[in-house]
């Protein structure tokens, strides 16, 4: 179970406690330091991101994990088995999706995407996160240019796969498309939006991007700033 709870020496070991220590040693050999790493580099970079109080505490998790069979000692060592491999590798695509998405949709600052990402982490199922990878159009790398790893959807793909959900001003002159939602950062933004027929499920059509932003909504023709285009997210239907 992901929320597990075992007890030695006083420190409890969680679920999530296991997933931070995989992704730990994921993000150690992403640094260059080879798929064996001391134990110190691993205790300094737990205790660093808070998760783990202190070494003796970090040594609890290492001996809970080798006997789950997660990872692998030797000596002063410690290094991922394939077993831990593939659940450090979902953890870090779940992660990394996350940031993606709650930046490029939502644009939030770094500090609510930080938090809110490490939640998503332990709580995103396998359908789920595939289906938020489609969304986002299959990124191959996160707002901070690590890399995502690939999943099954992804596999699927023979070529690169266009976002189901863009923002409108990645649209091209002719492309039909309807507004799936809407993002201000200002809300008065929304109510001037709403008074125009840009709403949700309206169906549009591109006219032209330069030198302004021209589509037709209806009957209607209007001329929209760069930052408002942005701001609206759309599915292409033709």
């Amino acid at each position: 179970m992901p929320h597990e709870k075992e007890q030695d020496a006083g420190f409890i070991v969680t679920g999530e406690t296991r997933d931070e220590f995989l992704e730990s040693l994921w993000m150690l050999e992403e640094t260059g330091k080879g798929k064996k790493t001391d134990r110190l580099s691993v205790f300094a970079l737990a205790v660093k991101e808070g998760y783990i109080e202190n070494n003796a505490g970090a040594e609890v998790v290492v001996g809970d994990m080798a006997a789950r069979g997660d990872i692998l000692l030797d000596g002063d060592y410690v290094s991922l088995s394939e077993r831990g491999r593939d659940a450090a590798r979902n953890i870090i695509r779940r992660k990394r999706l996350a940031e993606t998405l709650l930046s490029e949709v939502f644009a939030l600052g770094p500090m609510e995407i930080k938090n809110s990402a490490c939640q998503f982490e332990h709580i995103l199922s396998p359908d789920v996160t595939d289906s938020v990878c489609s969304f986002l159009g299959h990124p191959p790398s996160c707002p901070h240019g690590k890399p995502i790893p690939r999943g099954s959807c992804c596999k699927k793909l023979a070529h690169h796969m266009r976002p189901l959900v863009m923002p409108m001003k990645d649209l091209e002159p002719g492309n039909r498309a309807r507004i799936t939602f809407i993002s201000p950062r200002d809300h008065g933004r929304m109510d001037r939006l709403s008074t125009l027929g840009i709403v949700p499920g309206t169906d549009i059509v591109l006219h032209q991007k330069r030198p302004a932003f021209v589509i037709r909504a209806g009957e209607t023709e209007l001329a929209l700033d760069l930052d408002i285009a942005a701001e609206i997210y759309v599915k292409i239907i033709s």
